[in-house]
């Protein structure tokens, strides 16, 4: 009797479950197995639940049975029976408005299921080094998308596009006006769209969560939010498309001007940063411009932005999404290599005037700092230390307390180098004091294990400081050998605290058409 309450308890939870009446359960008992007839009353669910001792047993099946349940809808499906269940469900998904869901909701690393709209170009073959990714609406005053792409193509050298895709999601639930804008980005780069570097693709509206009464959170006004939380949703199916395409990614809006030889640029700063934890690095101080990804990361960043797209804007949204991964500090490196040159913002074409002014069209010469060690025997302030100064980004650097004779800053490289230039900057505006008043700057080879961690075992002197900064160019001519280490040594004591602002190494020029991968 025992065995026959249990098992019809538990057939009445599953089949509440599942909202079917209770079907008959088998029965296991101490005189065998058996089938229960009737269902049960309320009297005898009383008594069931009544049995205390029963309850954590009964949890224990009804968990079993439905984990089993979730498992065999899949794996005992034929594979007919699947593609007619998946058509269904693209069917059912069509027919009415709501946000895709996963099988398991937890695993935040799986990208969405959504089918999107392929307008121009299709995906790649191959996984490319880097994904360029901006999302376009229909703006009600100017249009800067085609000029945003002549920039992206034209500032790029033929090696550099071969590295990359450019992904162009159009995100307006104008089906109309996302067809002639992507009939006029076929026209015009029709060259790139046949090379698979270019791809435009639409997001139905249908697979987008409800956008009216939302929650006014900052007293927005209710059409503010709306476009907002749109955003939001546009840019989290961009990047979950993105997911496979590439190895990095970077997010563009759609009316920026991009510095010659951008990636190239990008390629050196991520080479820098080997070994080094990091969840976005930063290449514009403006808005959601030029903030890159590792590919790997953008599964999550969507499903993130999906779960908050009414609660606060896209850029507030990143910033939490990178805290969350533990990556404190922003990485922002200078020169800024994407410009805002829009004039009409796409929210009710409000003038926007915002420009970056460490914007450089063509930079100069930035630095390549090869991947490399650093450590110092200096007393190194809180989290300023040596790596700081090696990443050239815009508000890091190493910071010691009142270096003396024999003091040491090193950076040694993973093997040898052949190098054009050094330029080692001390100091900052804020603290102009602290900088290297007594030092020399060597270049040394033949790494050899120390007290002091791994370093060079013979050393040449390049250059004295002056003014707390050195630069020597034409290295590897005047040292005659593939360098090792690189070296700032304190040749005499101060009680001033020494700030190395940035240290900058560029190696001889690459065989034309080589790239980094």
């Amino acid at each position: 009797m025992a065995g026959n309450m249990t098992c019809c308890c538990i057939g009445e939870i599953i089949s509440r479950h599942r909202h079917l009446p209770p079907n008959p359960a088998p029965a296991v008992g101490a005189s065998g197995t058996g089938f229960v007839s009737d269902p049960c009353g309320l009297a005898v669910a009383m008594r069931c639940f009544r049995k205390r001792t029963a309850i954590p047993v009964l949890g224990f099946f009804v968990t079993c049975l439905v984990i089993f349940n979730l498992v065999a809808d899949h794996a005992f499906v034929p594979e007919a029976g699947q593609t007619q269940l998946q058509e269904s469900l693209t069917h059912h998904r069509t027919s009415k408005r709501c946000a895709p869901t996963l099988r398991d909701p937890t695993n935040f690393s799986a990208t969405i299921n959504v089918t999107y709209r392929y307008l121009a170009g299709t995906p790649p073959a191959h996984k490319k080094y880097l994904t360029v990714g901006l999302s376009s609406v229909k703006r009600k005053r100017g249009g800067y998308l085609m000029d945003t792409l002549k920039s992206i193509f034209e500032q790029s050298s033929y090696e550099e596009l071969q590295e990359m895709v450019v992904m162009v999601h159009l995100a307006d639930f104008d089906v109309s006006w996302c067809e002639s804008q992507a009939q006029d980005i076929s026209r015009k780069f029709a060259h790139h769209v046949m090379a698979g570097r270019l791809l435009v693709v639409h997001t139905p509206e249908e697979y987008y969560p409800t956008l009216d009464g939302l929650k006014r959170n900052y007293n927005d006004p209710e059409d503010r939010v709306r476009f907002r939380s749109k955003q939001n949703v546009d840019y989290a199916y961009m990047l979950n498309f993105c997911a496979n395409l590439s190895r990095y990614y970077i997010m563009l809006e759609d009316d920026v001007r991009c510095s010659k030889n951008f990636l190239t640029a990008l390629k050196k700063v991520i080479t820098s940063r080997e070994g080094s934890y990091w969840v976005t690095l930063e290449f514009s101080k403006l808005g959601y411009i030029g903030k890159l990804y590792q590919s790997k990361d953008l599964p999550r960043l969507a499903h993130f932005l999906l779960m908050f797209y009414q609660e606060m804007p896209c850029d507030w949204l990143f910033t939490h999404f990178r805290d969350l991964l533990v990556q404190r500090d922003v990485i922002r490196f200078k020169p800024s290599l994407f410009q805002h040159v829009g004039y009409y913002s796409s929210f009710k074409a409000n003038e926007n005037k915002l420009k970056d002014d460490d914007f450089e069209e063509d930079p100069v010469d930035v630095p390549d700092n090869p991947p490399a060690r650093l450590h110092t025997n200096m007393d190194v302030f809180q989290k300023y230390d040596a790596a700081k100064a090696y990443s050239n980004a815009a508000d890091e650097y190493f910071w010691g307390k009142s270096p003396c004779t024999g003091d040491f800053f090193a950076v040694v490289f993973t093997g040898p180098t052949k190098l054009r230039r050094i330029k080692v900057v001390t100091g900052m505006e804020e603290r102009p004091s602290d900088v290297l008043q007594h030092g020399a700057l060597e270049v040394g080879q033949k790494v050899v294990q120390t007290k002091q961690g791994r370093l060079c075992s013979s050393f040449v002197t390049l250059a004295e400081f002056k003014g707390g900064s050195v630069d020597v160019d034409d290295v590897h001519r005047k040292v005659g050998f593939d360098v090792e280490c690189v070296r700032l040594v304190v040749s005499a004591c101060q009680k001033e605290w020494l700030i190395i602002k940035t240290v900058s190494l560029w190696t001889l020029q690459k065989p034309a058409g080589h790239l980094l991968k």
